[in-house]
């Protein structure tokens, strides 16, 4: 018997090859090496075949760590090819025009197994939550499988009979002069099969899934940001036929905060100081997300100085330092004043005049270029 080479050797891709990459070398082969575009090359089908089965056990994310730890051993009770001409053959002429002709193959009754859709769910959390992580719960509407009929469709002892508009093609020729165009088949719409109404199950009259509410637990990991996906494997919609449950998608949406607003793992803020403090100097508390921290202003401060307090941000996913908390200082004006707090005001604007280039040295570098600009 001969030995089986090795399922990434025959796609051409390495052993940590992505899912995409695995998916597109095994288009690329299966595009090169269909039997009906290599008519007069006996070996083409089983290459067909022996490429569509390394597919099969590569994409499947058990099968795989299976492979790679045990080797062929490790799949070779659930594993092989499906013969050309079948139902493998047609799933795999299907994945290779699918996206581009909305699936199905050119004759031959076609795998009528289908893995259940994909679901995306928006979840809005606080900063503070994205933070430090969370652990919420969710519900969520799905189409599951009928347990009346274990997704089959039919009744108990019941089962689907052969369609007898394509005969169990799954699909339907039309010609139109020189040209024949072939398509999904209206009864059965493609599976090849019917039940009959007297044999449809009472649950779900026949189409194997129920739309059910679910409850599901979602972990939020430390860290995460605003676009951030979480995927719950094999928590999505069930499959046709016995095919795989789909995966849930849960992208992380971050509310609006009254104080911070977040850059990566930075956050920034505004912090309004007074007039004495700007002009003299002083230590302020700033908030921060863990509490408050105290922070020194420097003397002759203006308004839009950035002050950078390090580690007080967040630590995001996959760095192993939290970023820094940019403190954006705006001075007040003091409002609401009385009459001696004005008077007090006026006689210290008195007693900067005489030297305005040297306590405002901003404001007489804008009149001086304005007298220039005024000529």
């Amino acid at each position: 018997m001969a030995t089986k080479r090795d399922y990434y050797e025959i796609l051409g891709v390495k052993k940590d090859a992505s899912e995409e990459e695995i998916k597109k070398s095994y288009r690329k082969l299966a595009m090169k090496l269909h039997p009906d575009r290599n008519p007069d090359n006996p070996k083409s089908e089983e290459q067909f075949k022996e490429a569509k089965e390394a597919y099969e056990m590569l994409s499947d994310d058990q099968k795989r760590a299976a492979y790679d730890q045990y080797g062929h051993a490790g799949v070779e009770q659930g594993g092989g090819g499906a013969g050309f001409g079948g139902a493998g053959f047609g799933d795999a002429f299907g994945d290779i025009f699918g996206d581009i002709f909305g699936g199905g193959r050119q004759g031959g009754q076609r795998n009528n197994v289908y893995r259940g859709a994909d679901l995306r769910y928006n979840m809005e959390i606080s900063l503070e939550d994205a933070a430090k992580g969370t652990e919420t719960k969710i519900r969520i509407p799905v189409q599951s499988a009928c347990e009346t009929c274990k997704g089959s469709g039919a009744k108990a002892g019941k089962s689907p009979i052969t369609c007898t508009t394509c005969n169990g093609h799954g699909q339907v020729r039309m010609q139109q002069g020189f040209f024949s165009v072939q398509q999904t088949c209206p009864k059965c719409n493609g599976a090849g099969k019917v039940i009959k109404d007297e044999d449809k199950c009472v649950t779900c009259h026949g189409a194997g899934r129920v739309k059910q509410n679910k409850t599901l637990s979602v972990k939020i990991p430390a860290g995460v940001d605003e676009g951030d996906r979480i995927r719950l494997s094999g928590e999505g919609e069930a499959g046709v036929n016995g095919g795989p449950t789909g995966d849930l998608y849960v992208v992380v949406h971050l509310k609006e905060h009254e104080i911070f607003q977040r850059e990566g793992g930075n956050l920034h803020c505004e912090m309004p100081i007074s007039f004495s403090t700007a002009a003299i100097g002083g230590e302020i508390e700033v908030p921060t997300l863990g509490g408050s921290a105290k922070m020194k202003i420097p003397a002759e401060t203006q308004t839009g100085g950035v002050f950078r307090l390090r580690g007080k941000g967040i630590k995001p996913l996959r760095q192993s330092e939290a970023g820094d908390l940019m403190v954006h200082v705006i001075v007040e004006t003091p409002v609401k004043l009385t009459e001696h707090q004005k008077k007090l005001l006026r006689e210290f604007e008195a007693s900067t005049q005489g030297d305005a280039g040297k306590h405002s040295p901003r404001n007489k570098s804008w009149v001086d270029k304005a007298k220039e600009f005024f000529g």
